[in-house]
């Protein structure tokens, strides 16, 4: 199965920027999309932006305008640029891939990073 590690995050403060990157190693050939989720205490991991094979991206709309993914074609990296960072940004941030292993899509997850936002 493919393995995720992530690196980047941090502490910025209202209006900064950051970058987020997610190296994909093992079975990368059956990688069908790569993406970012967020999560915030007590609240269920939300989608940010999700980079499809062929080329389709989707954005949250709060990320819209804000936020870019990109990813190599060979499957290996993905990453997350941050901007006009807002307090409401703050959260984990997990790189997901979906995964499709015989007839069955797997998400795959990161270990999570940390990004802070202070007003």
């Amino acid at each position: 199965q493919v393995q995720l590690v992530e690196s980047g995050g941090g502490s910025v403060q209202t209006g900064g920027s950051l970058r987020l990157s997610c190296a994909a190693s093992g079975t990368i050939s059956r990688i069908k999309a790569m993406g970012w989720y967020r999560q915030v205490p007590g609240k269920q991991r939300e989608l940010v932006a999700m980079a499809y094979n062929g080329g389709r991206v989707h954005y949250v709309d709060d990320a819209q305008g804000r936020f870019t993914i990109t990813r190599d074609n060979a499957n290996t990296t993905v990453a997350l640029d941050l901007r006009s960072l807002r307090p409401e940004d703050t959260g984990v941030y997990y790189c997901n891939v979906q995964e499709l292993e015989g007839d069955i899509m797997y998400n795959r997850w990161g270990q999570g990073t940390q990004v802070t936002v202070s007003s």
